[in-house]
């Protein structure tokens, strides 16, 4: 296996995270140890990789976004809460109900949430693929105030195939939302503030598609299996 050791730092310095498992695991690697295996490595053509050190100092940026803006983060209290309340352990997830990888994760964080529950989980509405994904994000927001956020959202996660608008009142009627009700606070400006909000902070946090998330003091992107969303859980309670 004379190769695996520079591929694993290629991976290493990718930006953006998708479902491939190598870069799943590599996102996990603290950005000290990354930036070690950049000016340490040999092999020049690590080195040479275009925008490398950029990304690490974007990391590192967003590590000192996450420390000044905890309270942004992890105690808005225009932002919906899942799981334990008190939990140990906070999970804040970014996410577009438009965003396959986002659907592709749900069921390993419903899992989370069905046993662990000493966890605590914040939803960061993150609407990034259209028109169709503000309707849905305002219509989640809104269903907050009726006090089915967690059912309007479980179900939107479920929903297959293209969503529109009629889709967001389909499946609104469908958990129990008043529609009406709901059209009239889905403009409230209120909503509208927390969406901005809620990419503008994803976008410091170095976090620029879905799903993102931040586990105890961590960030990391992309659609996660089970057994990392527990060592990662695991770590920061151990921390």
């Amino acid at each position: 296996m004379p190769h695996r050791a520079p591929l694993v730092a290629l991976a290493l310095v990718c930006g953006f995270i998708t479902a491939v498992p190598l870069l799943i695991r590599a996102a996990e690697i603290p950005v000290e140890q990354r930036h070690a295996i950049l000016t340490q490595n040999p092999n020049p053509l690590i080195k040479a990789l275009p925008g490398a050190k950029d990304e690490l100092a974007r990391e590192a940026d967003a590590g000192e976004v996450l420390n000044d803006r905890r309270s942004e983060i992890f105690d808005d209290p225009a932002t919906p809460v899942g799981g334990n309340s008190h939990g140990d352990v906070t999970v804040v997830e970014f996410f577009d109900y438009r965003c396959p990888y986002c659907k592709q994760v749900q069921p390993a964080l419903q899992t989370l949430l069905d046993q662990d529950h000493k966890l605590r989980f914040i939803y960061k509405e993150m609407p990034v693929l259209g028109a169709a994904s503000v309707v849905a994000a305002r219509a989640a927001l809104a269903a907050q105030r009726q006090g089915k956020y967690e059912a309007f959202h479980a179900a939107m996660m479920g929903t297959k195939g293209q969503i529109t608008e009629e889709t967001v009142d389909k499946i609104a009627g469908s958990v129990g939302l008043d529609v009406d009700w709901l059209k009239q606070d889905m403009a409230a400006s209120e909503i509208v503030r927390a969406l901005r909000a809620n990419v503008a902070l994803a976008h410091a946090l170095n976090i620029h598609g879905t799903p993102g998330f931040i586990i105890g003091n961590r960030i990391v992107a992309g659609a996660l299996d089970l057994d990392t969303l527990k060592n990662m859980i695991a770590a920061a309670r151990n921390s």
